[in-house]
């Protein structure tokens, strides 16, 4: 994990948006899940031996965790920051594919999986209604804020919705706004806290600029080093999805200068 004197100032978010986001983007999974018919559950995703029916069951799992955890007591100290949520989240992945499989078992048809996200859903709703931003809640990578906890399920949430929408042909869930948005900035955020400084501005409109890699800083008019894409592609470059080459060949990613090369940085969230 990059050392602490290296993090760059966490960005603020808008918790009633955050809250408003996962509700609404875990609302357009389900209304998609919903949908799908046994051969497509059983179809095979890009996370390693994952069905479409695992994917869809870590998904509910990713999601209700948030009520699970303000079930439990309150820890006694803040542990986890939000930008050191993204390098916690490798270490635990043995732990949720167990989990996961778990709940997909239990989920054997469409009607079951369509009750694990129903309960899911009244749950984060209930739980959010009571429950305060500066309230800790224990996570698989520690203590963390709630706040900070909601921003990270919109990550689980986004980059999910593209793993399902990848997975099934004719499959287009629509994304919400301030999900895509909180997803895109903080993966722009841990690639600015891996790669500090300033020689190197990453852009992704609408939503976030960021600069990083060491080197001369660019203070004025156009930076020397510039790499521009969309929101998407940002988002499987940063989860390892898409390969920097891949995406420099289909043109989705531009990068301009001698330092733009973030081949060596990416993926940014294992």
């Amino acid at each position: 994990m990059p050392p602490a004197k290296k993090r760059t100032r966490t960005r603020s978010y808008d918790s009633a948006k955050i809250r408003a986001a996962v509700l609404a983007q875990f609302g357009h999974v389900r209304e998609a899940v919903r949908t799908l018919e046994p051969e497509q559950l059983a179809l095979p995703t890009r996370l390693g031996t994952w069905t479409v029916r695992e994917l869809a069951a870590h998904i509910t799992m990713a999601v209700d965790a948030v009520s699970r955890n303000l079930d439990r007591p309150e820890p006694a100290k803040l542990e986890v920051g939000l930008l050191d949520w993204p390098f916690a989240t490798a270490e635990r992945a043995g732990g949720i594919d167990e989990d996961t499989r778990a709940i997909a078992d239990a989920a054997e048809d469409l009607g079951a999986l369509d009750d694990l996200y129903g309960r899911a859903a009244e749950r984060m709703a209930d739980t959010l209604s009571r429950a305060a931003d500066e309230r800790l809640v224990e996570t698989r990578m520690g203590a963390m804020r709630l706040a900070d906890h909601l921003v990270t399920r919109t990550v689980e949430l986004v980059v999910h919705t593209d793993d399902l929408n990848a997975a099934v042909a004719g499959l287009d869930i629509p994304y919400d706004r301030q999900a895509l948005a909180a997803c895109v900035r903080l993966l722009a955020d841990t690639l600015a806290v891996k790669a500090p400084g300033g020689s190197v501005e990453v852009r992704i409109p609408p939503y976030a600029v960021v600069q990083c890699v060491e080197g001369p800083r660019h203070t004025r008019g156009t930076p020397p080093n510039v790499v521009e894409t969309d929101p998407l592609t940002w988002i499987r470059l940063a989860t390892g999805r898409t390969r920097w080459s891949e995406a420099l060949d289909a043109a989705t990613v531009a990068a301009s200068g001698e330092r733009a090369d973030l081949s060596g940085l990416l993926p940014v969230l294992g």
